[in-house]
């Protein structure tokens, strides 16, 4: 039996050694879930699908799956959805980054594996986004990724709330003894009250954001609340566009002719101006490595010192996603960064940024949300990359969400040798601690046996939390939530666990942060140095199996996105 074209079901067939029959036995199998022979005949588009009852972000993806099949059908391709493991951010230990390249081989693999020509990726929680970011772009088939959308705000005695950053508040005020255990109480029920992700510009917005400024989603779509009707009418609409590639009728853009250097760029300009996570750094880097693009740090702080912070959202300004939504959203902010942006760039629906913007030209912005660039809220990015004797390839500080009166500071290290020796000792009455000193976390990075979590919001030491002290420099090797907030320095690399030298700092040593300059430097001499080096322990854990195993032998550093050394620039073309 001779097969003239591998379209859908006929795609990529199992080996038997006769192709006929494999085609003859699975179409059999499929018929079997009640298909016809005449729908059999079309293209199929493949939806990849993450929920989990251990994930509350994706609380609503069964109704998002039906909305996308319902767009794929009525472009006239058939829909076949399928699942892939879900990573709930709360419920992952040691952390979920560990778990997100897990996730990008999954998506890889069961979209290389099983009959597709085109899928739409759905996802919204942090570390699903880039999961399937990563896996599309290795697997390079027509993909659009499709976001779950950004929770509604809580009430609490006339007081927006949304999760996470207004849990930090509040957290704080209930260490520094200022609330009750009564009313933090009440607050955990009012923190996150539907479904989606968190409500302010975390990282699950961030990389929302990011998909859509790569041209990986619809435009317009990632801010779209996740109980708004637009997010199915969204989802509707990926769904048709998925289909007319698979049917033709549209151009079949694979991941790399639309993940490319200027649209990585633009990325990282929407990142700065959106004062957006930390985590994104690490992410959209390993995104762009499974293409071979490289992200600079130093191209990173260049960047930063011509884009302006224009989006007034928590944690760098007041406001949540769902304002973002109403004040115009992606469409507002990429007009007003127009002029930085590359606009021959294409998004999956095949127009270039350029032709998107301009006939995007004159909608409504609301300019206390989304500021115009000749008024900006601050007037450089918001994320800056350091470098010293201390992080010799690069650290990360968000200074849109630090306390600026703290960027030019020389401090004695107050030092913690893990988590389980911070949370010992942080709230400790006899702790040798001032509101100068620099609180410094050693192994806590990506090979450490916490796996980098997002333990960098180091507590402020109760004592001084009661006094009145808000924010102090934390310095670590580890990541921090996007919808926290503070003078923290993350991601310093090489980690502790490699033997970096913040394996060498010592407690009442002397650390100099200097924004300006984009220094952090540990003020001990070369000689000292080379003294502790030799008396230095491999702090990395022997791991003896299983996917922990795979991690630690193969994970890259911050600086290379935490992917695995095998799968940068791993394209299937």
């Amino acid at each position: 039996m001779e097969i003239k074209e591998e379209v859908g079901v006929a795609r990529g067939l199992t080996n038997y050694g006769d192709r006929g029959f494999a085609l003859y036995l699975r179409r059999s199998f499929i018929k079997s879930m009640g298909y016809s022979g005449d729908i059999l005949k079309k293209p199929v588009v493949g939806i990849a699908s993450s929920p989990s009852g251990f994930n509350n972000c994706h609380r609503a993806m069964p109704e998002l799956v039906e909305a996308v099949k319902r767009g794929v059908l009525a472009a006239g391709a058939l829909p076949i959805d399928f699942p892939t493991i879900s990573l709930g951010e709360v419920f992952l230990n040691p952390t979920s980054l560990m778990f997100r390249n897990l996730m990008s081989m999954d998506v890889e693999e069961m979209v290389r594996a099983q009959p597709m020509d085109a899928v739409v990726m759905i996802g919204g929680c942090d570390k699903t986004v880039p999961a399937q970011l990563m896996g599309a772009a290795s697997a390079n088939i027509p993909a659009i990724q499709l976001v779950t959308g950004p929770m509604m705000t809580g009430r609490h005695k006339g007081q927006r709330l949304g999760a996470c950053t207004d849990c930090r508040g509040f957290w704080a005020r209930f260490r520094a003894g200022k609330i009750e255990r009564e009313e933090i109480d009440e607050v955990e029920g009012k923190l996150a009250t539907t479904a989606g992700t968190c409500a302010v510009m975390g990282t699950a917005s961030t990389m929302a954001c990011i998909a859509e400024a790569l041209g990986m989603s619809l435009p317009g779509s990632a801010a779209i609340p996740a109980v708004h009707a637009d997010r199915l009418r969204a989802a509707e609409a990926s769904g048709t566009l998925a289909a007319r590639m698979a049917l033709g009728q549209a151009r079949a853009l694979r991941p790399d002719e639309v993940i490319t250097p200027k649209s990585v760029e633009n990325a990282l300009r929407v990142l700065l101006a959106l004062g957006g996570s930390t985590n994104a750094i690490i992410h959209l880097t390993a995104v762009a490595g499974r293409l071979n693009i490289p992200v600079s740090l130093q191209r990173l702080n260049e960047i930063s010192d011509t884009t302006p912070v224009l989006v007034n959202l928590k944690p760098t300004g007041e406001n949540y996603m769902e304002d973002f939504f109403a004040a115009g959203g992606m469409s507002a902010l990429l007009r007003e960064l127009k002029p930085l942006l590359h606009l021959d760039t294409v998004s999956v629906t095949g127009e270039t940024l350029g032709e998107r913007l301009a006939a995007e030209a004159g909608e409504w912005v609301d300019h206390k949300i989304v500021r115009p660039a000749a008024d900006p809220i601050e007037p450089v990015g918001g994320l800056v990359a350091l470098f010293g004797s201390l992080a010799p390839r690069g650290a990360i500080l968000k200074r849109s969400a630090a306390d600026s009166t703290l960027f030019e500071k020389e401090g004695r290290v107050v030092l913690f040798t893990s988590l389980e020796d911070l949370s010992q000792r942080i709230d400790d009455p006899e702790l040798d601690v001032t509101a100068d000193d620099f609180l410094v976390l050693q192994n806590a990075g990506p090979t450490s046996r916490s796996g980098m979590p997002e333990a960098g919001y180091l507590p402020i030491p109760i004592k001084l939390a009661q006094a009145g002290v808000r924010d102090m420099v934390r310095i670590s090797d580890a990541r921090m939530s996007g919808t926290a907030f503070g003078t923290i320095v993350l991601h310093v690399t090489p980690e502790t666990a490699a033997g970096g030298p913040l394996a060498l700092v010592r407690n009442g040593d002397r650390i100099r942060l200097s924004v300006l300059n984009r220094r952090l430097d540990l003020l001990v001499d070369d000689a000292e140095l080379a003294r502790r080096k030799e008396t230095v322990l491999s702090s990395r854990p022997h791991v003896p199996r299983g996917y922990a195993k795979l991690y630690q032998d193969h994970v890259l550093q911050a600086d290379e996105g935490c992917d695995f050394d095998f799968l940068r620039g791993a394209s299937a073309g």
